[in-house]
């Protein structure tokens, strides 16, 4: 437990910042609706044969399901959504905090996908990928056309299997072809330093590491200066997209002596608290 009572909070703590996922409880009964809600199913039913069937161009079947039931969903508050499988797959992975890719942040810019910055000691740093570098082709396939989030599925994968990525470069006159094979990527959701003997602490997200490496970060700081000089610590959560509740709850634990943390409520079910 951290006792230093000088403790800097930047940006707004958890709040809607955590995610979770919410199932029915085993036991929970599901009551019938009312006759007036199948009639008002009924119509959905008619409007959307009548999209597939006459809307001037073929739609989505899957898409137009897909954003029915999230219109639902967020009638009911801005934090409610519904995951397809490949959303909740890509969930699982961000959380995770680790997974099958060559170890480089990247954007889109120009239709190209941009390399912010490679990451230390990982494939795509050993190989030679630079930052400022553009990714025009992955396999063989061109760049253009794909979103970036298609664009880093096909760059992450099985580990151990190679890839190979045509880079334009600046300053170069021909493009680069460099093979790259894939590893396990780690990534670190917490960064410090120490500055004026006060540390800070930024958390990226909130992955299944998140405690640890913070725990990590707090032996680190304090092995730097000396408890008697440590004034305390800035806990940075700026832009932080979220992630698992119980890893901020473990957060805030680490700075908090006592008191409700976090309590979620059902209709119908026994609150449940962490403290």
């Amino acid at each position: 437990m951290v006792r230093k009572v000088s403790l800097l909070f930047a940006g707004a703590l958890m709040g809607a910042s955590a995610m979770s996922l919410v199932y029915g409880a085993p036991s929970s009964t599901a009551n019938a609706a009312g006759s007036e809600t199948y009639k008002q199913l009924a119509i959905f039913g008619d409007i959307f044969e009548r999209v597939r069937a006459q809307y001037v161009t073929p739609p989505d079947e899957k898409s137009l399901v897909e954003n029915a039931i999230n219109g639902m969903l967020t009638s009911l508050d801005p934090h409610s959504s519904y995951m397809n499988p490949d959303a909740a797959k890509d969930m699982r992975v961000q959380t995770k905090g680790e997974f099958g890719g060559l170890g480089i942040e990247v954007t889109m810019e120009n239709e190209l996908v941009k390399v912010i910055t490679p990451i230390d000691d990982t494939p795509a740093a050993k190989a030679g990928v630079r930052a400022g570098d553009y990714i025009a082709e992955i396999d063989g396939e061109e760049v253009r056309g794909l979103t970036l989030n298609e664009a880093v599925d096909k760059m992450r994968g099985l580990v151990n299997t190679p890839i190979k990525l045509t880079i334009l470069r600046e300053g170069g006159d021909k493009p680069i072809e460099i093979t790259i094979v894939r590893d396990i990527i780690k990534v670190k959701a917490v960064k410090f330093r120490v500055e004026n003997d006060v540390g800070y602490m930024k958390i990226t997200s909130f992955t299944e590491k998140t405690f640890d490496d913070l725990q990590s970060a707090i032996d680190t700081i304090k092995a730097q200066v000396p408890d008697a000089k440590l004034k305390g610590y800035v806990l940075d959560l700026r832009l932080n997209p979220g992630g698992l509740l119980d890893q901020a709850v473990s957060v805030s634990d680490t700075f908090l002596d006592r008191g409700e943390i976090v309590s979620t409520r059902g209709r119908a079910s026994i609150p449940a608290r962490a403290t």
